[in-house]
């Protein structure tokens, strides 16, 4: 009883691994690794939002420290108010402003991803 032994052939059927993009759509990543002006434009606007919100917690910082002097100097002879307003009363205005900082950097790199990604 001779056996057959022609092979088979099997098709396996998937999702494409790669798609073609249409030529007219552009791809926002590779526009920054290229370096091309419209790149540039956007890690530029990164770059203003985050310098945006550095700028304000310096300007809090600025309003919120900078008095101090002036009242320690109108208030002589209170120099353990002086340290409690120092060791105590800043603590948790910078450790707010701190942390309002890192979610507002954080939440820019989030937005700044999602419109570079292909989405």
């Amino acid at each position: 009883m001779p056996q057959d032994h022609t092979e088979r052939r099997v098709v396996v059927t998937g999702p494409p691994r790669q798609t073609r993009r249409a030529s007219g759509y552009y791809r926002p990543r590779t526009e920054i690794d290229e370096q091309t002006t419209l790149g540039h434009t956007y890690v530029r606007s990164l770059m203003r939002t985050q310098l945006r919100a550095a700028l304000t917690v310096f300007a809090i910082l600025g309003l919120l420290i900078g008095p101090l002097p002036l009242l320690f100097a109108a208030m002589p002879g209170t120099r353990r108010l002086e340290w409690a307003v120092l060791g105590f009363g800043l603590y948790a205005p910078l450790v707010l402003l701190a942390r309002w900082y890192v979610r507002r950097a954080e939440r820019n790199e989030r937005d700044f991803v999602r419109l570079v990604e292909d989405r």
